[in-house]
């Protein structure tokens, strides 16, 4: 596949990088290998908590320059790159601070004895990631394991060649033995020979269906261990007793970050009919005033799509939607102008037996759907392919708990829209993927937990 640095606003191409050859990639595997059967992975953890330490303060360091390479090889607006790097930034620190405690053995109740669970690493992960959080995906999977002791190596998406190579550079400035986390342009059909190799042993991807369902069938085949965070198609719930005005601005931005691609991003809007005029009416105005423009300038709300693909492959789809009957009430094509930018768009009507029904938009293209009560909105809600995250509006919390419980996601955020913390568990369920990263539980998703226990006899 190619690797190449293409602006999306200018549509110029900046660098073509080469593919790593099957020499450099047995090296990297070698290397990775030598090091988790070493004192670095399977000695004292301070050392490489103290990595995580440094990192974080280098990420912060290099905030401006990161968001800067974001937006140049994928479109994020430089703020939205810049907090992206803030959450980096803290996701190290997280770790350094809190992974000694999480990988303390755990006692067991056992009439056989005294009984413990203990946390110790497996081997090479292999991490595939996707380019619309080109640092933040990376950190998710590194960072844990840098604390757990597993060497990563990593291929990441081809249009953000840059951003791979500056992380793995800033690991090892970090104090990372040299190997430990390494950055690999490599085809998909090298991920699959890598993960036949024994000593890989997980693989952790983000991305889209067809890619999760070929990596884990691979890595089920080789009996490894994988996680998956695919796409979703996140419900944003409209009470009729929700604060609309705060409703309309958190789903405008719910849509809208990172030109609405954004697997956790807010795409079906199910609003209670008693409030739909009013936030139908203000929702479509955020729209359509969001300021569209250089992600390199402040000012810029919305950038470009990612990619050409990604304008053809959106483009498509809600020409495909609107064929089948639904109504675009704002947007609805490509924007008039350089850059791979489509208009804020916002689609009524769409019928369940339309394509789009059950389809995930990568863009900013929201779908609005109008209920009656709350039994409705779990229906509608629970009626998906997906199951990543999801919001709810309303001024009663109990009731928007109860509902929360009922909605079949991996999560679901009350009064804001999904978002991501370091000590917040991430990931979902039907076709969303599997297993779940930061937190306490996403430490603990590439370890040996060998029990060990001592006899009272």
């Amino acid at each position: 596949m190619a690797y190449r640095t293409l602006n999306p606003f200018t549509e110029q191409l900046v660098e073509d990088y080469p593919e790593h050859t099957d020499d450099a990639v047995e090296a990297a595997l070698a290397k990775a290998d030598g090091l988790f059967h070493s004192d670095w992975s399977k000695g004292d953890i301070q050392p490489r908590l103290a990595v995580l330490k440094s990192l974080s303060g280098l990420l912060s360091e290099n905030r401006d320059d990161l968001a800067r390479t974001m937006a140049e090889e994928m479109g994020k607006p430089l703020a939205q790159g810049q907090g992206e790097i803030d959450l980096c930034a803290g996701i190290a620190a997280y770790y350094a601070e809190k992974a000694a405690d999480f990988l303390k053995p755990e006692k067991i109740d056992s009439e056989l004895g005294e009984a413990w669970v203990e946390f110790h690493p497996i081997g090479v992960l292999l991490a595939v990631e996707p380019w619309n959080f080109p640092i933040y995906q990376l950190i998710r999977v590194v960072a844990p394991a840098i604390a757990v002791g597993n060497p990563v190596l990593y291929k990441h998406a081809g249009i953000v060649p840059r951003c791979a190579a500056r992380f793995a550079e800033l690991v090892r400035e970090a104090g990372a033995p040299e190997g430990f986390v390494a950055n690999l342009y490599i085809s998909s059909e090298k991920v699959a020979e890598m993960i036949g190799d024994d000593r890989i042993q997980g693989v952790a991807l983000t991305g889209s269906e067809g890619a999760g369902a070929k990596v884990s069938a691979r890595a089920s085949e080789m009996l490894k261990k994988s996680t998956l965070e695919l796409g979703g198609s996140d419900v944003f719930v409209v009470l009729d007793d929700a604060d609309i005005e705060k409703a309309v601005a958190a789903g405008v931005e719910g849509r809208l970050s990172n030109a609405g691609q954004v697997c956790t991003g807010s795409k079906r809007f199910i609003v209670q009919k008693s409030v739909s005029d009013a936030f139908i009416t203000g929702f479509v105005e955020g729209m359509k005033t969001a300021v569209m423009g250089d992600p390199l300038d402040e000012a810029t709300d919305l950038g470009p799509l990612s990619s050409e693909d990604a304008l053809k492959t959106l483009t498509k789809q809600v020409e495909e939607a609107i064929q089948h009957g639904a109504k675009a009430v704002t947007g609805g094509k490509p924007a008039d102008r350089t850059g791979f930018f489509y208009e804020p768009t916002v689609l009524t009507d769409v019928a369940r037996d339309n394509p789009a029904f059950y389809q995930e938009f990568f863009g900013p293209v929201a779908q609005v759907f109008v209920v009656e009560d709350d039994d409705a909105v779990v229906a509608l809600a629970n009626d998906s392919h997906f199951g990543l995250g999801g919001s709810i509006f309303s001024g009663d919390t109990d009731r928007a708990r109860k509902l929360a419980s009922r909605i079949e996601t991996g999560m679901v955020f009350i009064n804001t829209t999904t978002t991501s913390m370091p000590e917040l568990p991430f990931g979902g369920v039907k076709r969303s993927g599997f297993g779940r990263e930061l937190g306490d539980v996403g430490i603990k998703e590439f370890v040996n937990r060998k029990l060990v226990v001592v006899s009272a006899d």
